[in-house]
C-alpha cells in the first residue's frame, strides 16, 4: 500500500551540554537585545494641518450622511409606490369580481 513520507519535523534538537552546565557551575541569564530604534521621522501636526485634518473629517461624515439619507429615502419611496400599486390593484381586482 501507499503509505505518505512526512518530513523530519522543524524543532531543533536540544543543544548537547557545556563544560559550564556538565560540573553544574551557575549559567549566566541571556541579556535580552536593545529594543530597535525606528528610523522613521514623527509626524508632528501644526495647528494648519489639524484644522485640515478636521475640515476633511467633517466632509467625509457630510458626504456619508448625505449617501445614507438619500438611500433611506430612496427605500420609503419605493415602498410608498409599491403600497400605491397593491391598493390600486386590491380595487381593480375587487371591481372585476363585482362585475361577474
Amino acid at each position: 500500500m501507499l503509505t505518505p513520507k512526512y518530513p523530519p519535523p522543524d524543532t531543533p534538537s536540544p543543544p548537547a551540554p557545556t563544560q559550564a552546565q556538565a560540573t553544574g557551575a551557575p549559567v549566566p541569564a541571556p541579556v535580552a537585545p536593545a529594543p530597535p530604534v525606528s528610523t522613521r521621522p514623527t509626524v508632528q501636526l501644526t495647528p494648519g494641518s489639524a484644522l485640515a485634518l478636521a475640515a476633511g473629517g467633517g466632509a467625509v461624515v457630510l458626504v456619508v450622511g448625505a449617501v445614507l439619507v438619500s438611500l433611506l429615502l430612496a427605500v420609503a419611496i419605493t415602498g410608498v409606490s409599491v403600497a400605491v400599486v397593491a391598493i390600486v390593484l386590491r380595487l381593480l381586482v375587487n371591481d372585476l369580481n363585482k362585475s361577474r
